[in-house]
């Protein structure tokens, strides 16, 4: 279905020129947007703030690794209302990661053929990834798409903290790091990417919401957060209305 000629123009004009990393939006001209979603600056707090009892009971995680730049904003919010009176705020690290790329003005971002590391946790200092090792780590992004960015991040941190612990010499159940992962939207669809069967069985993956295989564009992608905001409001309308 396409959008109505206003909210059409609304959703066009949230796509900049610039690379993002695996966003994951849905491959599409600007002139053809459908079924698309732009959740606010205040639903993306709603849904973070939904999501801190579960993640807190069961994650229980001490450190929380944003995947950038999506899943920033999310795990600064997340922070908020994981922490416990009397204890410290859980740290936050981030690592960037890029899939997306820009075609043209035209042209909505299409999926590159590898992921790229644009930013990273310092290998360089033991005593950095030593604080990672058996601890329980909080993977944060702000939607799970083709999956191929969040299994990366997975098997690289793994990889990583498993080289750390090989290194310092430490063995046993105290140095067993566990990850977990959070993300604002899962889309339902065909996954090209692939998480450890015992992260997924275990039900350390949370998606504070699933949702079709539509175009997400977040606030903190709109280049211009009034017609963002009022977009938003209009598609809100529009599912109480019972609208597709």
């Amino acid at each position: 279905m396409i959008p109505p000629p206003q909210e059409a123009h609304a959703v066009q004009n949230q796509h900049g020129a610039r690379a993002r990393r695996e966003n994951e939006h849905t491959t599409t001209k600007k002139t053809h947007v459908s079924n698309s979603c732009a959740p606010s600056h205040f639903q993306v707090h709603k849904l973070c703030q939904e999501s801190a009892a579960h993640i807190l009971d069961n994650f229980k995680p001490h450190l929380m690794i944003a995947i950038g730049g999506g899943g920033y904003v999310p795990a600064r919010i997340l922070r908020s209302f994981l922490k416990k009176t009397g204890s410290p705020n859980i740290p936050i690290q981030a690592i960037g990661l890029s899939l997306y790329e820009t075609l043209s003005d035209t042209v909505v971002e299409e999926p590159g053929k590898k992921v790229t590391r644009t930013q990273w946790l310092d290998l360089t200092s033991l005593g950095e990834m030593k604080n990672l090792i058996g601890k329980k780590i909080l993977i944060v992004d702000e939607v799970d798409d083709t999956r191929t960015t969040l299994e990366y991040a997975v098997k690289e941190l793994e990889k990583d903290v498993e080289a750390a612990r090989q290194k310092l010499g430490l063995e046993g159940e105290d140095a067993k790091t566990e990850f977990s992962i959070f993300v604002l939207h899962n889309k339902n669809k065909q996954k090209k990417g692939t998480l450890p069967a015992e992260m997924m069985d275990n039900g350390r993956y949370m998606a504070a919401r699933t949702v079709g295989d539509e175009w997400i564009c977040y606030p903190w992608e709109a280049e211009d957060i009034e017609e963002h905001d009022e977009l938003s409001r209009q598609m809100k309308a529009k599912q109480a209305n019972g609208s597709s």
